[in-house]
């Protein structure tokens, strides 16, 4: 298998072969389900394209918790086959999949209540770890344990001493969501599939009934393609709707967004080893470690607004400092905050009361011959979802299909990572980076690392840091250009790097320097990095803006100041 790379020719040739003869299935939107749907597909000896309107991941699947989890919540609902489901699939990440770039993560769970509460939450977390083990896929966590109050301000001394009586530490898993994307998207690429990204569906093609193929448009270049396919999988999340109107066909189900926002702040502003789990009463609080910041989430509010730019308010964000508060010893303030990030959620909403309960699970619907739908679901169980929309496109094929084979089928970089993290050393020696800079490397790529080493090796100015984000590489960002798919300054700042909120410029201090770094390989001039500067910029003072207004609708308003480059 060769690996692909998704620079700018590729992208072209593509999209011409996309529409030079009919593919078996076409895919609609890049996020993780529909990036996990072209892998399946593609691995089953299926013609398969991929177009995405915008960037890989570009709206709920680079905006998540960046949580790899069975939902430990949905057991006190009694959903236990959502989370058995969820603790497979954590497990196969975990092990075989993508050990790269699914890690363990701690919790801590403060207990408030002496004797019945330690009892009842304890039972639940024993019955998670049992659960995961019985699936043959919990060997890669620890299991939980209990812990005293003395103990658990020894794990977590940012905590109020009263905030607890005890506590309940487990393990779950977390990722980079738009990476883990990016490697979903290049995975299939490299088994055949044919993707692009800023390609949109402007119309179904029709013969009668049947969907057989979309018209799409180049965004970038402007041109625009008939792509006929004998499969169209639409699986566009909080677009759904918008999608499924291109037929003119009343949907089955709907598709309502839910806003969930997520406050990045600096490691050393909260004093714990171990992620928290917090109580609200709506729902939960995470405190997640990641790297060397926290993510405090998340809201769950209903959003009507524009799809594109869900907009963080003011009372977002002073509800999370609000109740994160409420449990640490010193408080979060506004200018604790490096980043706030806001994502929707695509929960199902149906017409009946027998459909109304699929809100936290996925479906999958063949609404007219030729057009799968699949939505819902949550970010852990994509591969489930992806092999459930390929099988029902299988149906509507007129060939012997094989059976999903992407429980046994590693992402790129998987293969070799171990060994590879195993030899850090020698290769931190050889190329003469530091070793943390290496792991860094192993931890975002796998042994797709030797293709930024390589860089490197080529150009030893690559090996330094960008002045302004020192924890990336500049090499990184010529990657991004050159091999994932990076065809704007604001994907490599928001998705290939998460440097727009782990800094407290927003990203703006590096703009530059990363879009010089990424003009050779996509062929800008002058002009454009300029352009490519200043849209950066209009867009992380539109968010700001939007982050000082009171409601909804007014920080929807400030965030669509900032019109997208394209």
């Amino acid at each position: 298998m060769r690996t692909a790379t998704l620079g700018p020719a590729q992208r072209a040739e593509s999209l011409a072969a996309m529409a030079e003869r009919e593919l078996d299935v076409l895919v609609v939107g890049a996020g993780v389900v529909g990036a996990g749907t072209a892998l399946d597909a593609v691995t089953r000896g299926l013609s398969t394209g991929l177009v995405e309107a915008r960037d890989w991941a570009s709206g709920t699947s680079s905006r998540s918790s960046k949580l790899i989890h069975g939902g430990l919540r949905y057991l006190e609902m009694l959903d236990f086959a959502l989370v058995r489901e969820a603790l497979k699939e954590r497990g196969l990440l975990l092990e075989r999949l993508a050990p790269h770039l699914v890690k363990p993560v701690p919790f801590l769970y403060p207990l408030q209540h002496k004797g019945w509460e330690r009892l009842y939450a304890g039972s639940g977390v024993a019955l998670y770890d049992a659960m995961s083990m019985a699936r043959g896929h919990g060997r890669g966590l620890p299991m939980h344990r209990h812990l005293s109050r003395r103990h658990a301000l020894r794990v977590a001394p940012a905590l109020k001493k009263d905030a607890l009586v005890g506590a309940l530490q487990y393990y779950d898993a977390q990722m980079d969501d738009a990476r883990f994307v990016t490697t979903l998207v290049r995975t299939a690429a490299s088994y055949g599939a044919q993707v692009a990204n800023r390609a949109r569906v402007t119309s179904f093609l029709r013969e009668g009934e049947r969907v057989v193929g979309a018209r799409v448009q180049d965004v970038e270049a402007g041109g625009e393609y008939e792509i006929r396919a004998k499969q169209v999988v639409n699986a566009t999340g909080v677009w759904t709707d918008d999608t499924q109107s291109m037929v003119g066909e009343r949907g089955q189900f709907h598709v309502r967004a839910s806003k969930g926002i997520h406050l990045v702040v600096p490691k050393d502003r909260i004093h714990s080893t171990t992620g928290l789990i917090l109580r609200t009463e709506k729902s939960v609080l995470f405190v997640i470690p990641w790297g060397r910041h926290w993510i405090i989430g998340t809201t769950d509010t209903d959003w009507d607004l524009d799809k594109a730019h869900p907009a963080a308010s003011s009372a977002d964000i002073d509800y999370l400092l609000e109740h994160v508060n409420s449990v640490l010893h010193v408080p979060l303030t506004r200018d604790d905050v490096e980043g706030v990030y806001a994502g929707l959620r695509p929960l199902l909403a149906g017409e009946s009361d027998a459909t109304s309960k699929l809100s936290r699970e996925h479906t999958v619907a063949h609404p007219v011959p030729g057009l799968v739908v699949v939505a819902g679901g949550k970010y852990t169980t994509y591969r489930v979802m992806a092999k459930d929309a390929v099988d029902e496109a299988v149906h509507g094929l007129d060939l012997r299909v094989a059976d999903c084979v992407t429980e046994d089928t590693p992402l790129l970089g998987a293969e070799g990572y171990r060994a590879l993290w195993n030899a850090r050393a020698r290769v931190a020696a050889r190329t003469g980076l530091h070793v943390v800079r290496v792991e860094h490397l192993l931890n975002r790529y796998g042994a797709l690392a030797q293709e930024v080493l390589e860089l490197i090796a080529d150009d030893p100015s690559l090996g330094e840091p960008l002045h302004a984000a020192d924890d990336y590489l500049r090499a990184e960002i010529v990657y991004a250009a050159s091999h994932e798919g990076a065809r704007h300054l604001d994907d490599v700042l928001t998705r290939r790097t998460r440097i727009s909120i782990e800094t407290f410029d927003r990203g703006t201090r590096s703009a530059r320097e990363a879009a010089e770094l990424m003009a050779p390989v996509l062929g800008w001039d002058k002009d454009q990095i300029e352009r490519e500067v200043q849209h950066y910029e209009k867009r992380v003072e539109a968010e700001r803006e939007s982050q000082r207004q009171p409601d909804d609708l007014t920080a929807d308003a400030a965030r669509l100041g900032a019109p997208d480059i394209v």
